[in-house]
């Protein structure tokens, strides 16, 4: 684990407070035919590109943010054990504050969290 980007708290952010159930039945309400997993204990990472970068990622109808969350609470397509650790692809879009969207998953931010900046590399080793 990168313990020096995981130990800087970053920007804490709130998420939602509902219920499990009350959260997953919001989240299928507004993204009906995408798969939603709940997390706890999550980070937004911003990652740092540049303005070349930038362009490519927006062109692409994505957003510079990557999801990593310690704590699966649900996982409706089951990929994901409950309390196992995920990390998102690409985000396409910030909903509500607590919807975390990519191309293929809704995860859904339970409780607070944190935001913070940081490079691709450093992202991608966290395990």
């Amino acid at each position: 684990m990168n313990d020096g980007l995981l130990g800087d708290p970053g920007v804490v952010t709130a998420g939602s407070d509902l219920s499990l159930e009350d959260l997953l039945a919001h989240a299928k309400a507004r993204y009906r035919r995408m798969p939603c997993c709940v997390v706890e204990d999550w980070i937004i990472f911003d990652v740092v590109v540049t303005e070349d970068e930038l362009a490519k990622v927006h062109a692409a109808g994505c957003l510079p943010m990557i999801l990593y969350a310690h704590n699966v609470r649900h996982d409706e397509n089951r990929r994901f054990e409950p309390g196992s650790w995920v990390r998102s692809t690409i985000a396409t879009k910030l909903d509500e504050g607590f919807l975390f969207v990519t191309r293929n998953t809704v995860y859904v931010l339970k409780g607070s969290g944190h935001r913070k900046s940081a490079s691709l590399k450093a992202i991608y080793a966290i395990h």
